[in-house]
């Protein structure tokens, strides 16, 4: 018979996921300490998606966002055209080479549901340089941000998905604090699950 004492409860707090989709980038690490637990904003928790292949990590951002509880992705990632963090908010509609549309039926340009501003305010508060840039950057991440944003469903209930780049030269700890700003500030958008979504 299971002993009851050992069984641990569901976590009905939304979700944040968070994916540093460069498989050989190690500055951002959800584990602090030896207990082994992501660290989460308070209220939320994180669920941490490694690097790895482009259109593998798209499906798995999919099935975490087809999962009720997700309310929010965040794409972390490093960019070359700037000595400050940006803040990608739109992606356009092209393959993982940049020489062709993605998809002939999706958007031309797909726009980010993050909140830009309450982002940029915490990195700044955080005493880190931050930029907000509509131009799109021929890598993973930007072809990411559009598989995430274009499969997303309309309505009141978006969530909110961002991509937060990191400048080439940024240290482990100044992406550690940006990429906790920016969930921070994402987190406070997040209200908690309604009970019919919560169990």
């Amino acid at each position: 018979m299971p002993d009851i004492a050992d069984e641990t409860p569901p976590d009905h707090r939304p979700a944040i996921v968070i994916c540093a989709y460069d498989a050989d980038d190690t500055g951002w690490d959800p584990v602090e300490d030896l207990s082994g637990r992501p660290w989460s904003p308070s209220g939320v928790r994180t669920v941490a998606v490694p690097g790895g292949e482009p259109d593998v990590l798209a499906e798995t951002l999919a099935t975490h966002l087809d999962d009720r509880h997700c309310r929010a992705v965040l794409l972390v990632g490093r960019t070359r055209r700037s000595a400050a963090f940006r803040l990608q908010i739109r992606a356009e509609n092209r393959s993982l080479d940049g020489v062709r549309r993605l998809t002939s039926v999706g958007p031309a340009v797909a726009r980010a549901t993050a909140p830009a501003a309450d982002i940029v305010g915490a990195l700044n508060e955080a005493g880190l340089r931050v930029e907000t840039s509509s131009d799109a950057e021929d890598d993973a991440g930007s072809y990411l941000l559009y598989r995430v944003l274009s499969a997303l469903p309309e309505g009141l209930d978006t969530p909110a998905v961002g991509l937060l780049r990191a400048p080439e030269n940024a240290s482990d700890a100044e992406v550690q604090r940006a990429v906790k700003a920016a969930a921070e500030a994402m987190a406070r958008h997040l209200s908690p699950l309604p009970r019919s979504r919560a169990s």
